[in-house]
């Protein structure tokens, strides 16, 4: 069925294929499908690396779920990793599903990269592209996949290139995000020494001999039991101040 011009309904005109864990591929109505686990299904297409080819997949490992994560990109691997440090966020999808819909002329479809699901139980769909790498074609369909999401009662996001400077710090703090970098005696002397803001370096000597305690520093920088002041603005550093999160520690 050919959509309207105006497509204000285009989330009744849409319809995703997605891998179900018990029947396979299937395809139905988007709006039949808005309480489906996105998060945890399969990938509509692989991850695959070939010689010569300019873009760059792989598999990331997320903390956030404990499970490898997709990407195809070395963008969507940056935009990943700043999900995984995101405490909204609480389960991850990459390429959940296609969406098929047809623009008049022709059937149309396009697999986003992301489905993210919040701690609140809202979700987001996520398409990630470089501002100035978005064809025509590209533009109309994340304006298909916006509408059809505001139908769908989902958020949609189109992002491009992070803040640099923030992407630098939580890259860091991401090699830290493994449980196995936390030692206890080390991450309660650290939060004690932190209740009271200080620098950085300064502080990992103060609750112990430095190598022990930095990794435990980093990870509870990760999750965010300690929050530094500034990762948009400078690099983590000696001197960079943290202190606890309102949250505490876990």
């Amino acid at each position: 069925m050919a959509m309207p011009a105006g497509v204000e309904s285009v989330g009744a005109y849409v319809e995703l294929s997605y891998m179900s864990p018990v029947h396979g591929r299937v395809r139905r109505p988007m709006l039949d499908c808005v309480t489906s686990r996105f998060e945890y299904v399969a990938p509509v297409r692989p991850f695959r690396w070939s010689r010569g080819e300019r873009h760059f997949p792989g598999w990331y490992w997320a903390a956030t779920t404990g499970q490898h994560v997709g990407f195809e990109s070395w963008l969507e691997r940056d935009r990943l990793v700043l999900m995984d440090f995101d405490p909204a966020v609480v389960g991850i999808g990459s390429q959940p599903f296609w969406l098929h819909w047809h623009d008049g002329e022709r059937e149309r479809r396009h697999a986003p990269d992301y489905f993210v699901r919040r701690g609140d139980g809202s979700a987001v769909v996520v398409d990630v592209r470089a501002d100035d790498r978005i064809a025509p074609q590209d533009a109309e369909a994340f304006a298909v996949t916006r509408l059809a999401c505001v139908q769908a009662g989902w958020d949609f996001e189109r992002v491009g290139v992070p803040e640099p400077v923030l992407l630098a710090n939580v890259r860091w703090l991401s090699r830290y995000r493994h449980p196995r970098c936390l030692r206890r005696p080390a991450a309660d002397r650290l939060l004690e020494v932190f209740a009271e803001p200080g620098p950085l370096l300064a502080g990992a000597d103060a609750a112990g001999d430095r190598l022990a305690t930095l990794p435990s520093l980093f990870h509870l920088l990760w999750r965010r039991d300690l929050v530094a002041a500034g990762l948009e603005e400078e690099l983590l550093g000696p001197c960079t101040v943290a202190g606890l999160s309102y949250g505490g520690a876990e």
